[in-house]
């Protein structure tokens, strides 16, 4: 089993690469959006407790969110092959639920790939996607406030992730193939 966190503010490229990465590796992906979408509109147990927290639009507590994705590792033979966590965690003690829910699973997170693409231009992929796409969350305010949240709440995981010796820094600026060749370089150290 290989799971890999792709990390990243938004518009750093975390989809495009995403969607590389399981193709390479065979990796069942786990996008913490769709499987709570999915749980709501399924009307599981899980998902009408999530869409408690949604609709009054409070963040799902952290033991939820770890007890959803257990959900997902222990019901997918999918995922036996490994999993690329796109969107969690997001917080240092996401990250430590994550830890144990996975050691509980005789596994762990093995890199965590880290997206670095500075503001100015992550402003601009998101302008230009929102002009191309019709996304309404991608305007200047919405934008501005989604990279704050990211810096203040997302980015101390770099560090947490660094002191695990898991950290992948890659630079998300330029061509895509070029971006995902330094990928598989840096994640062919972890493999060995």
């Amino acid at each position: 089993m290989f799971n890999i966190v792709i990390f990243g503010a938004p518009g750093s490229g975390k989809g495009t690469q995403s969607e590389r990465l399981i193709d390479e590796y065979g990796l069942y992906h786990i996008s913490t959006g769709e499987v709570l979408r999915d749980h709501i509109a399924r009307g599981t147990d899980l998902g009408k407790v999530a869409e408690t927290y949604i609709s009054q639009g409070q963040l799902i507590p952290d033991d939820l969110m770890v007890d959803i994705l257990a959900h997902v590792l222990d019901n997918n033979p999918e995922t036996s092959k490994g999993v690329i966590f796109d969107g969690f965690p997001r917080t240092i003690p996401q990250a430590k639920a994550l830890k144990k829910m996975l050691a509980d699973r005789n596994s762990k997170v093995h890199a965590v790939v880290g997206l670095e693409v500075d503001d100015k231009e992550l402003v601009d992929r998101l302008i230009k996607r929102g002009q191309e796409s019709g996304r309404s969350d991608d305007n200047l305010d919405t934008i501005n406030r989604r990279l704050e949240v990211y810096h203040n709440q997302t980015s101390p995981l770099r560090e947490y992730y660094q002191g695990e010796g898991k950290y992948h820094a890659i630079p998300g600026s330029g061509k895509v193939d070029e971006i995902f060749e330094t990928i598989k370089d840096s994640l062919k150290k972890v493999q060995e």
